[in-house]
């Protein structure tokens, strides 16, 4: 007999730390300036492309980012480093990505009132994982004490959905009764904070899913009424980095070894499938798309989430309908959708069904259509 799987709880971590548009501009503007003079003749020459300037209001209506908060504030905005940096910790200390991820995971156990030791698994879904091995899900287990299983999960941006579904998995098979998403997510290592293109993209954060069956589940829960995965393989969004590369020192630091996109075919590309894809599911569930009481899409850009939402629902959004977090948080890859849930859910009403949706590299969507139970 299949067990119904819920969302008990949802936890986050936010760095205190966070860079404005304005801060990140003037970072940037410096080390451009300093670029274009050091090449000047070249320049002149046309044999290196001089660097534009970049601005607060070309970011935020390229994006609807104002701002994102990040791991190490001072290195990135540094127009001589520009990337974030922090000491290399001794392997019998607790890793960045693990802290943060913990931080998260207790803040979802401490929601759903539970403790650690009712846990059976922890998965780690994230787009930036530390290392290969061991993994980081095992070591977010051990800190929290939780005896039972964990494994790391890469679907870029779609890690946390396509956990959700694989947590919801072990619950109605009766392999787990209680599991962990977690999804540590510090973009900013990947990011190349010195492309004009890109520099404002990401941020650093930390969320957590309790997934549980429900007759273990708290009063007020999500029951989860169905979920759908697809990928399809592109290179519009890539980053080339990896340890076979890194035995090749002349590549080290080539740009290709940090994010690339190609945004305009990324958005032509991805908006019509995301929308397809989230009206088939909710068709299949018996759902009105138009009826969805709630949208919490992932938060990449602003343009995208408002055609998809448009596209779903039969008209432009409402920030009650589409809530978003893009604007102080940045992209936050996997962590995105589950920030938006977690922020804007308490004032829904029992009976209230809505979409936690992701997108991004692979390409990769996944759905989780949930219904609140109070």
């Amino acid at each position: 007999m299949s067990i119904t799987p819920v969302i008990s709880a949802t936890g986050l971590f936010t760095p205190p730390e966070s860079i404005s548009n304005e801060e990140l501009v003037a970072s940037f503007n410096a080390y451009a300036e300093a670029f274009n003079a050091a090449n000047a003749d070249a320049i002149a020459r046309g044999e290196v492309t001089a660097l534009m300037p970049s601005s607060a209001e070309f970011i935020e209506k390229a994006s609807g980012i104002k701002a994102r908060h990040v791991m190490s504030k001072a290195p990135i905005l540094d127009p001589a480093i520009m990337a974030p940096r922090w000491s290399e910790r001794p392997n019998e200390e607790i890793s960045v990505l693990a802290e943060i991820g913990v931080a998260a995971a207790r803040d979802a156990l401490a929601r759903a009132g539970r403790d650690a030791a009712d846990v059976d698994a922890v998965l780690c879904a994230a787009s930036n994982m530390e290392r290969p091995y061991p993994a980081m899900a095992i070591e977010i287990q051990d800190a929290l004490g939780i005896d039972g299983f964990a494994f790391d999960m890469n679907v870029a941006c779609s890690s946390a959905t396509f956990g959700i579904q694989t947590a919801a998995d072990f619950v109605r098979s009766g392999n787990a009764r209680s599991v962990l998403v977690v999804s540590p997510e510090i973009c900013s290592g990947h990011l190349n904070w010195r492309d004009r293109d890109s520099h404002f993209i990401f941020g650093d954060v930390a969320t957590a899913v309790l997934v549980e069956a429900v007759d273990m589940a708290p009063t007020v829960h999500w029951e989860i009424l169905g979920t759908r995965l697809k990928t399809v393989f592109s290179n519009n969004i890539r980053n080339n980095f990896g340890f076979l590369n890194r035995a090749h020192p002349e590549t080290r630091d080539a740009a290709d070894k940090l994010f690339v996109q190609e945004g305009r075919k990324v958005f032509k590309e991805v908006v019509p499938m995301v929308a397809r894809l989230i009206v088939e599911q909710a068709e299949k569930l018996g759902i009105d798309p138009a009826t969805l009481r709630r949208m919490w899409l992932h938060q990449a850009n602003a343009g995208m989430n408002r055609l998809i939402a448009q596209r779903v629902l039969g008209h432009e959004a409402s920030e009650d309908e589409s809530p978003t977090v893009l604007d102080t948080y940045g992209n936050t890859s996997s962590a995105g959708s589950i920030i938006a849930f977690h922020r804007n859910n308490e004032d829904m009403a029992g009976g209230d069904t809505g979409l936690i949706c992701s997108f991004g590299a692979g390409y990769s969507v996944g759905t989780v259509f949930v219904r609140k139970v109070a």
